[in-house]
């Protein structure tokens, strides 16, 4: 009986080592770009969070309507600048990479 709880015991905690590797590289991963964008209204601004955050591996979207810019936090794994760009002309958003 001891050695079957040890065994499950070693189980849970190797779980648990492994989920906390896979999340260090997972947040290693991320990326952030400021994209400039001809967003000039607070309508646009809601086309885009309320569809770029779908887009595959999106993890943060802010809108400056002010500034025009669009800053996006997303794993560089899954997406790219050129996907976000992409998926941001879908909702009919011109954006370029900003260079700050």
């Amino acid at each position: 009986m001891k050695k079957i709880l040890m065994l499950c015991l070693l189980a849970v905690m190797s779980f648990g080592v492994a989920d906390a590797v896979a999340q260090k590289k997972s947040d290693a991963a991320l990326k952030t770009t400021v994209f400039m964008t001809d967003v000039d209204c607070e309508g646009c601004a809601k086309k885009i969070t309320n569809s770029l955050p779908y887009a595959k591996g999106v993890k943060d979207v802010k809108v400056d309507v002010k500034t025009k810019k669009v800053t996006v936090t997303y794993d560089a794994t899954k997406t790219s600048d050129s996907a976000l760009i992409k998926a941001l002309a879908k909702v009919k958003i011109k954006a370029e990479v900003s260079k700050k």
